[in-house]
């Protein structure tokens, strides 16, 4: 029973995945186990910080902080590679909640996943220096420059893996628990509809000069309605450029990501519904964490009951 393994997938998402953090929370507060993590991205960075305690820690600053703060651990550049440096902040950040610095010094073993720029090949990153690693996790395309190590150029894992489960099989897991942030759902606290007020009926226009006035009224309402509709048909403002990266590399992880569970599907997988988030809105780091928990929550008594049935097949193979 002892020799059962569990793995922790956390994937890539920008300002989604602060819900990592609650989803963690949730497998703990139900007692399950993380025996191993690999992460992606931001799944990369809440992993690490998991693996080395400091979680909670991590947990109270975000939520302390604005999104326009956030943001501000990342180091303007203006280089031709990305608008964003970011070595300098990440590290800062990191270790404000661990003081840890390389792999082996973690708590939990963890495994973060890039892509090398030329050839798109996975490059998982497992010894040496931390921090390094996590930076060419996060190298989002067009927005943080790539990493240099070991004579490749890197960038974000979520390009060919964003939510890496095979990773974690090799790491030894026989049960993986991955968490994907790439649900288009939306919160259902956020998608509750609001009341309609009744339509109140006006009183009969009782004279001559009450119906000349609900006359004009109706002429400006209908002036007011056809201008609006000439509005709609103008030529629509093209997206900026972030929007149009953001958009494409989502498109491209979405269906990368299906691939990879189509030939290498987790166990139990945790999409928290966090489809009204846009990639920088890191002012909504609560309702992150909370739509993290929530799914994770929902899936509990799946987990145990996989847990148990796992347990029972060991015990029934086991040699008397």
């Amino acid at each position: 029973m002892n020799t059962l393994k569990v793995g922790l997938v956390l994937g890539s998402g920008a300002s989604s995945g602060w819900a990592h953090i609650g989803a963690i929370e949730a497998l703990q507060d139900a007692s399950i186990p993380i025996h191993l993590v690999a992460g992606c991205s931001v799944g990369a960075f809440v992993g690490a910080i998991f693996a080395s305690g400091g979680l909670e820690q991590l947990k109270r600053y975000v939520i302390d902080m604005d999104g326009e703060s956030m943001f501000s651990f990342s180091d303007l550049s203006f280089i031709r590679s990305g608008l964003l440096d970011g070595d300098k902040k990440l590290r800062e950040l990191f270790c404000m909640h661990s003081d840890k610095k390389n792999f082996d010094e973690l708590e939990i073993p963890l495994k973060v996943v890039a892509a090398e720029m030329y050839t798109g090949d996975q490059v998982v990153l497992d010894s040496g220096d931390l921090l390094k690693a996590l930076r060419a996790s996060m190298s989002y395309p067009g927005l943080f420059a790539p990493v240099y190590h070991k004579s490749r150029w890197l960038i974000d894992g979520g390009v060919v893996d964003s939510v890496p489960v095979g990773v974690a099989r090799a790491m030894g897991a026989d049960i993986v628990i991955a968490v994907s942030l790439d649900s288009e759902l939306v919160s259902r606290r956020r998608h509750q509809k609001t009341e309609v007020a009744p339509e109140i009926t006006p009183p009969p226009v009782r004279n001559e000069f009450l119906k000349k006035l609900a006359a004009r009224y109706e002429a400006v309402e209908k002036t007011i309605w056809k201008r609006l509709e000439r509005q709609k048909k103008k030529k629509p403002t093209p997206p900026g450029t972030r929007q149009v990266i953001s958009a494409a590399i989502q498109l491209m992880q979405d269906r990368i990501t299906r691939v990879n569970f189509a030939v290498n599907p987790p166990d139990i997988l945790i999409t928290p519904r966090l489809g009204d988030l846009k990639m920088l809105d890191y002012d909504q780091v609560e309702h992150a964490i909370e739509e993290g928990y929530i799914a994770t929550r929902n899936k509990v008594n799946d987990i145990r009951m996989l847990l148990e049935t796992h347990r029972t097949e060991e015990m029934e193979t086991k040699p008397v």
